[in-house]
């Protein structure tokens, strides 16, 4: 009877042990980089809304930056997913771990920037659905690291001054393969020193709001920028066809610097 009584114990140690093993393993809440920052991150700054990871929304970066403060970035989404109300791209192990918030409106689900990196790190973009799902993917950047902590050209040389704020760009056509795929596409640059705080003596000083709007004043796009985009940023961004009459760019950076400019 003793000996019963303690293989029963025993197998309810066993069973307990098991389930804590269980509830170890799952600590990352089935997150494919099994970051520790990252649960913290998705209650930050996706509202505590229901979270998959879905290889559709496609995270293309380099494997290795070798300019820590240029990383090139391209986010496209998989038409699939039906109408996507919003990207946000988050960046695990930087000091500022939000780079934009994207809404493409009559824009294409797909964007493409640099931006400036701290440490290797899991790059991610989360696009919300209209059930308010956020569908998340990512891939991992080697780096040697301290792109966020170093001040840019523009404001070593204090070249930033006598163009702060000015607007370059055009419009591409590109061949349409289907009726999801892009017909044009926009590439953007605004002249800001886009710094992050972080450098002795700088504040923080960057672009934080942009609108696309096309020649009859429809907005297109709307993007919201953050200290991580790198000096003078270029964002490139997808349409179904052509903006009719042009684009109108508005917006303003975080000391309320207005931008407004037109690209024919």
């Amino acid at each position: 009877m003793l000996l019963r009584r303690d293989c029963l114990r025993w197998l309810g140690a066993a069973a307990a042990l098991a389930g804590g093993l269980g509830a170890r393993a799952d600590e990352f809440e089935g997150d494919p980089y099994r970051s520790h920052v990252w649960i913290d991150m998705r209650r930050e700054y996706l509202g505590g809304g229901r979270v998959v990871y879905d290889q559709r929304v496609q995270v293309q970066a380099p494997a290795f930056a070798e300019d820590p403060m240029n990383v090139p970035v391209s986010v496209r989404v998989d038409p699939a997913l039906g109408p996507i109300e919003q990207i946000v791209v988050l960046v695990d192990r930087n000091p500022i771990k939000r780079v934009v918030a994207f809404q493409p409106m009559l824009a294409l689900p797909s964007l493409s920037l640099r931006f400036k990196l701290e440490q290797a790190s899991p790059i991610r973009a989360a696009a919300r659905t209209a059930d308010g799902v956020w569908h998340v993917g990512g891939t991992e950047i080697d780096s040697a690291g301290g792109g966020c902590t170093v001040s840019g050209d523009s404001r070593k040389d204090g070249s930033w001054s006598r163009t702060l704020g000015e607007l370059s760009g055009r419009v591409f056509a590109l061949q349409s393969e289907g009726p999801s795929s892009p017909a044009a596409r926009l590439r953007l640059r605004v002249m800001h020193p886009m710094d992050t705080g972080l450098v002795g003596g700088v504040p923080a000083f960057f672009v934080n709001r942009l609108s696309v709007q096309d020649g009859q004043g429809r907005e297109l796009a709307r993007l919201q920028a953050f200290e991580p985009v790198s000096e003078n940023p270029v964002f490139s961004l997808d349409f179904r066809s052509p903006p009719a009459g042009g684009v109108r760019i508005v917006g303003a950076d975080n000391n309320g610097n207005r931008i407004d400019g037109r690209l024919e």
